[in-house]
């Protein structure tokens, strides 16, 4: 089974910055690339940004692109989202996902889902 845990969110108020992690709990090898998707209040869950499992390619949407930063450390299983210049419009539940192998933006190409973690950004 494969599992994954969000954790890094938090309080931050306008302008400052959080580190979202994603947890990989796995008992195969797979190499899988991951997302990371927004719940706003009141909104559809959108992309942020996706990872391949080596790290060749990435992508972002263009509300972070500028701001946010994907990255993985494979020896960890961990998948990280930097997030700096936080506005008040990323407040949101993240979630990280993972399929195998290709780069998606498509919620719908994810089927593996972390809890989500909330991200609050106060003006």
């Amino acid at each position: 089974q494969v599992q994954l845990v969000e954790s890094g969110g938090g309080l931050v108020q306008n302008g400052g910055s959080l580190r979202l992690a994603c947890a990989i709990s796995t008992r195969t090898f797979s190499r899988y690339a991951v997302g990371w998707f927004q719940r706003a209040p009141g909104k559809e869950r959108e992309f942020v940004a996706a990872i391949t499992w080596s790290s060749s390619r990435t992508a972002y949407a263009n509300s972070g692109k500028g701001r946010f930063t994907i990255s993985r450390d494979n020896t960890k299983n961990t998948v990280y989202l930097q997030m700096n210049s936080l506005k008040p419009e990323d407040t949101a539940i993240y979630y990280c996902a993972a399929r195998e192998y290709e780069l998606s933006s498509y919620e719908s190409d994810y089927r593996i889902w972390g809890q989500g973690t909330q991200v609050t950004v106060s003006s």
